[in-house]
């Protein structure tokens, strides 16, 4: 791999692609020397666990994560046992990423969300023990279980091995959570480096508080990456995705300083969901600058100079979410190995 790239690397799916393709890519990232695939979960499009199992049915070594589920809309119980079942089909290799979800989309289904971090805390407590395997009785504010435990009839009753990343996205007393009682954090995309710096002096408050360090706490980050040889076509393609983004999730936006007037005037031209009319709109309104600040875009050289601002800002392993149709060639050109 190029010397400006990172050591270690991932890639994120989310629904772009066919999942039989999915599934192609994640054997590539395999093959490629690629540690994990995170599979999106993030809006309701494509449901994370099945992609999952897809790709740990045709993987041998790479960890397969989500990327991620919410801790609103599966029980407890379930939760853990999905995961639990995920890692008897790829035993040591599955990663929990979980989220405290958004607005309007879990209002829109009848979710009502407050205290987030209380919330995420006994879920992620809660769902660790249960990993364990141990009975769990817990009388919370959100999660409330009597004498439950991942009731294995038969085969193995050992405990599981599923780290738990917190997708702390842009809230930081989420972020001191994640450092708190995370394996790690999945830090957020189309943010720029810059937004790392505090993220990460939130982290290690919350890592101080149980006596470890930053470095415990493991930080990957997703990186929208949109490699093309034209240079014009790689931001246009990117470009899109940031204008829904900038539209529908404005604390993104925000969170790396991008002017608030213009994420007013894309607000007020996207609804939720976005019509490819209104998108087209839009994206008129994001200049390039912006474009390059939150996604890695353009040829392979841009785009891996790019990344590496992201690890030299403190992302220990960059996830990449490929924009282009050739998702082949992004997988190649950050390569690490063939193995």
């Amino acid at each position: 791999m190029n010397a400006a790239a990172a050591d270690r690397v991932a890639l994120y799916l989310q629904d772009k692609h066919p999942l039989r393709d999915g599934m192609r890519y994640a054997q590539l990232a395999e093959e490629c020397g690629f540690e994990a695939v995170w599979q999106a979960e993030s809006r309701l499009v494509r449901e994370a666990t099945v992609p999952m199992a897809a790709f740990a049915a045709v993987t041998e070594r790479i960890a397969i994560g989500s990327g991620v589920v919410n801790n609103w809309t599966r029980n407890v119980g379930l939760l853990a046992a999905t995961f639990s079942t995920l890692d008897d089909l790829a035993p040591g290799r599955i990663l929990l990423g979980i989220g405290a979800w958004w607005d309007p989309l879990a209002a829109k289904v009848g979710i009502h969300r407050r205290k987030p971090v209380l919330a995420m805390r006994e879920t992620v407590d809660v769902t660790r023990r249960l990993l364990a395997m141990e009975r769990v009785t817990f009388h919370g504010e959100f999660v409330d279980v009597d004498e439950i435990e991942i009731d294995i009839v038969h085969g193995d009753r050992s405990p599981k091995r599923v780290p738990i990343y917190i997708a702390a996205t842009t809230g930081m007393r989420m972020m001191e959570l994640a450092g708190e009682v995370g394996d790690g954090v999945l830090l957020n995309y189309l943010v720029g480096p810059a937004y790392n710096r505090e993220a990460l002096e939130h982290l290690a408050i919350g890592a101080e508080r149980v006596g470890r360090t930053l470095d415990d706490v493991d930080r990957p980050q997703l990186v929208v990456c949109s490699l093309d040889d034209d240079r014009s076509l790689a931001l246009d393609r990117a470009r899109e995705l940031v204008t829904q983004y900038l539209g529908q999730q404005p604390h993104i936006g925000q969170a790396s300083g991008v002017d608030a007037s213009l994420l007013e005037e894309i607000g007020r031209i996207l609804t939720w969901p976005a019509t490819q009319e209104q998108i087209e709109r839009a994206m008129a309104l994001v200049p390039d600058d912006v474009v390059q600040l939150i996604t890695a875009s353009g040829t392979v050289e841009d785009c891996r100079t790019k990344v590496q601002e992201y690890v030299a800002a403190g992302c220990t392993c960059p996830v990449l979410y490929p924009l282009g149709d050739d998702v082949e060639a992004m997988i190649e050109a950050f390569a690490t190995a063939r193995v």
